[in-house]
C-alpha cells in the first residue's frame, strides 16, 4: 500500500497484480478492504492489475474535517426528492480523485469498475474525463433519477444505522447489514463478513466521511442526458432483488447508456456475494474485449 497525492488529497492505494489497469471503485462507506483479494486475484487471472483505494474521508485516506458534517438526516427527504443540496464535495469531486491516481500511478487511462456510489463517481469519471476509461462496468448503481432509485425505507435505515463503536459491534453491524440489504439468494460467508469489517474497524472508522459522502450522493444530478451521448464500452449489472437500488435503477441506467448491456442477477441483493466473483469478473473482462475490439476497428 502506498499514500498518494490526488487532486490535492492524500489516499491510501494499492496496486495488485500486473496487466492492463482495472481501477476498482468501492461504494459509500466501504474501504478498499471490501474488495476481496480472490476476488482480485480472479481479475489478475484474466489480465487485469487491479488498482483499489480509499475514498477520500475514508479508511486510511485524507480526513477533511474542515468541511464540516452536514445534515444529512434533514437532507435526506429533500435529496430524495431532487431538491437543489450544496454538499462539502461532489461526486465529480471524488471522480476528480480518480483521475488523479491514475495521474499519480501513470496510466493514461484504465478500464473501470464501480459498486454503488462507485458507480456513480466511475460514471462521473467516464462522462468528465473519457479519455481515462477504457471500459465501464457498473454494478448495483443508478444514474442519479430518483423515481426508479429510492430503496426500501427498511434499507436506507439500516444503511444509516448508528455507527458502530468496537470491533465488535462492527462485526455484528455488517452482518445485520448483509441480512438487511444482501444477497437473499445466496449464503452469507460469515466469516469473511466478520474478518473484512474487523479488519475495516481496525483501520479507523470516520462517520463523518461517511455523512459527506451521503451528502454527495443526495446531491447528485440525473445523468441520463449525457449517458445518453457517452461512446465507452458499458455493462450494467444489478441484482434482481436489490433492496436499496432498487433492479429498475439499472435497467433505466442500461437503458441510458447507447449499447450497454444488462446483467440482471436473480438471488443478487446490494452485495457481490463470494459466489458470483467468477461470473462478475467474466462480465468485466468481456467489456474490456468489447473496449479493445473497438479501439482495433
Amino acid at each position: 500500500m502506498a499514500q498518494l497525492r490526488a487532486n490535492g488529497v492524500l489516499h491510501e492505494v494499492e496496486v495488485h497484480g500486473q496487466g492492463e489497469p482495472l481501477l476498482l471503485i468501492m461504494g459509500i462507506g466501504a474501504q478498499m478492504l471490501w474488495w476481496q483479494e480472490d476476488f482480485m486475484e480472479l481479475l489478475g487471472e484474466q489480465g487485469f492489475g487491479c488498482i483499489r483505494y480509499d475514498h477520500r474521508d475514508l479508511g486510511l485516506s485524507e480526513r477533511l474535517e474542515h468541511l464540516g458534517v452536514p445534515p444529512v438526516m434533514r437532507w435526506l427527504p429533500r435529496g430524495l426528492l431532487g431538491m437543489k443540496l450544496s454538499p462539502p464535495y461532489t461526486l465529480s469531486d471524488m471522480a476528480a480523485d480518480a483521475a488523479g491516481i491514475l495521474d499519480v500511478l501513470g496510466h493514461r487511462s484504465a478500464h473501470v469498475c464501480g459498486v454503488s456510489m462507485g458507480g456513480m463517481i466511475a460514471q462521473h469519471l467516464a462522462l468528465e474525463h473519457p479519455e481515462r476509461v477504457r471500459s465501464l462496468t457498473l454494478i448495483m448503481t443508478t444514474a442519479g433519477d430518483r423515481l426508479s432509485s429510492v430503496g426500501r425505507p427498511s434499507a436506507i435505515a439500516a444503511l444509516l444505522g448508528k455507527p458502530p463503536k468496537t470491533a465488535d459491534e462492527a462485526e455484528d453491524y455488517a452482518l445485520v447489514l448483509q441480512q438487511k440489504i444482501g444477497s437473499p439468494g445466496f449464503a452469507v460467508d460469515e466469516a469473511r463478513v466478520r474478518r473484512t469489517s474487523r479488519a475495516c474497524f481496525e483501520r479507523v472508522p470516520y462517520p463523518a466521511g461517511f455523512a459527506r459522502h451521503f451528502a454527495a450522493v443526495l446531491a447528485q444530478p440525473d445523468r441520463r442526458p449525457q449517458l445518453a451521448k457517452m461512446e465507452i464500452p458499458t455493462t450494467v449489472i444489478h441484482g434482481a432483488v436489490d433492496p436499496l437500488i432498487r433492479p429498475s435503477a439499472g435497467k433505466n441506467l442500461a437503458a441510458a447508456i447507447p449499447q450497454s448491456r444488462l446483467e440482471l442477477i436473480d438471488g443478487m441483493g446490494h452485495s457481490i456475494p463470494p459466489q458470483l466473483y467468477g461470473d462478475v469478473a467474466q462480465l468485466i473482462t468481456d467489456v474490456a474485449g468489447r473496449a479493445r475490439g473497438r479501439a482495433a476497428g
